[in-house]
């Protein structure tokens, strides 16, 4: 971890943000479990997926491993999403699915330059308004905390996904993981 935070500890997670900053950070947890859990046109898989791919996209190297372990947990190899931060276009993935992940890129590196194509691109395959205005809540709720995360200097160093038990990916599957995680760091969700 860089130190930026004198009050947070030298290995500081997002739980040690939650509990130095429980007022201000209830709200987004709150969010963050009805985006990632609430009920969606997405999978609870694809938006792990976004939320890994959004967060590589930034560097963000403690979300990202922390979405490509919840993607894992939903079956979503590690290397696809490696796959997808280096070619979007011949990465391992249903081809459904890259004009969505094409838009939610779009919008993370050059968010004023997402045009009426980039929307028709998603719509012509297969996706729903509702579907794409989910992406763009995973994408704009990483963002954020991809930047709170880099501004209060957590940092983990990398884990492999593969080597969790299955009681461990079973938790992260749970439809109440978001709400849990900020309950047990003292948020009021």
């Amino acid at each position: 971890m860089k130190q930026l935070f004198p009050s947070l500890p030298a290995d500081a997670t997002l739980g040690s943000v939650y509990q130095r900053f429980p007022g201000k950070m209830s709200p987004l947890c709150a969010y963050e479990s009805l985006v990632m859990r609430g009920e969606s046109d997405l999978s609870f898989s694809e938006r792990e997926l976004i939320a890994a791919y959004v967060s590589g996209l930034n560097a963000c190297t403690y979300c990202h491993d922390a979405h490509t372990v919840f993607a894992y947990a939903y079956g979503i190899d590690p290397e696809t999403i490696e796959a997808l931060l280096s070619d979007l276009d011949t990465a391992p993935i249903e081809d459904r699915l890259r004009p969505l992940l094409a838009y939610v890129g779009k919008l993370t590196l050059t968010p004023s330059r997402i045009t009426e194509a980039d929307a028709a691109a998603v719509h012509e395959a297969g996706w729903s308004e509702n579907a794409l205005f989910d992406a763009i809540q995973v994408c704009g709720v990483f963002n954020l905390v991809n930047r709170l995360i880099e501004g209060t200097g957590v940092t983990r160093a990398r884990s492999d996904p593969r080597a969790l038990d299955e009681g461990s990916l079973s938790n992260l599957r749970s439809a109440s993981f978001y709400t849990d995680f900020g309950k047990a760091n003292g948020l009021e969700v």
